[in-house]
């Protein structure tokens, strides 16, 4: 059978309208970094331009290899900024640096990684190659709510997340904002984007 990891991953869910705390378990992902807007910034492109190949070929190898399939899990982004209001109010995108991500599932091991870089690197078009590393995730507890609409509108979501729901909880901003595209841009339009908004916190 095929396995959906967002459907086995409880984290993966959040509710609408509403603000929750969860705790994270540790996950490994195949990471970019990079600086500047998405929408223009050439660096994200590639940076996507590569990451999804090797997804893919990740995948085709547990397939055929390890016989076990799986959904390529969704997209997902850590977003940070010096001054985070240029992230929150300003929507100051030029300022924005940021980590595109793909989930790796437990069963596949750095090894299998590496070779689906090395399948991908063969076919020639992953400009961003060298920069993808394995790496893994240990968020813990977090505050997260499902966003659904456009992305520049998640500003104010997150000025209630930061400034509002997360004090009240006796509770403090800790680690990287944390985005989940569980819709495709290119797919749905923007009104019916879902993407989950995840803040890591600790205690005050």
């Amino acid at each position: 059978m095929k396995v959906d990891l967002k459907r086995q991953i409880t984290t993966y869910t959040a509710p609408r309208g509403a603000f929750e705390v969860v705790t994270v378990p540790p996950m490994r992902y195949l990471m970019i970094d990079g600086h500047g807007d998405p929408n223009e910034a050439g660096e994200y492109e590639d940076a996507l331009t590569t990451l999804y190949p090797v997804a893919y070929a990740l995948k085709f190898l547990s397939k055929q290899e390890l016989d076990r399939d799986y959904v390529v899990p969704p997209l997902e982004a850590l977003w940070w900024a010096d001054d985070m209001a240029a992230f929150t109010t300003a929507r100051d995108k030029s300022r924005w640096s940021w980590t595109v991500l793909s989930l790796v599932p437990d069963w596949v091991e750095d090894a299998h990684v590496e070779r689906a870089r090395v399948t991908v690197a063969r076919k020639g078009a992953a400009p961003r190659l060298d920069a993808l590393r394995v790496e893994t995730l240990d968020e813990g507890r977090c505050v997260q709510t499902l966003h659904v609409g456009p992305y520049d509108a998640e500003g104010p979501v997150l000025e209630q997340m930061h400034d509002e729901f997360i004090p009240a909880q006796g509770l403090r901003r800790s680690g990287t904002h944390h985005e989940i595209y569980l819709s495709d841009p290119r797919r749905a339009a923007p009104e019916r984007l879902r993407t989950i908004l995840r803040q890591p916190v600790v205690d005050l």
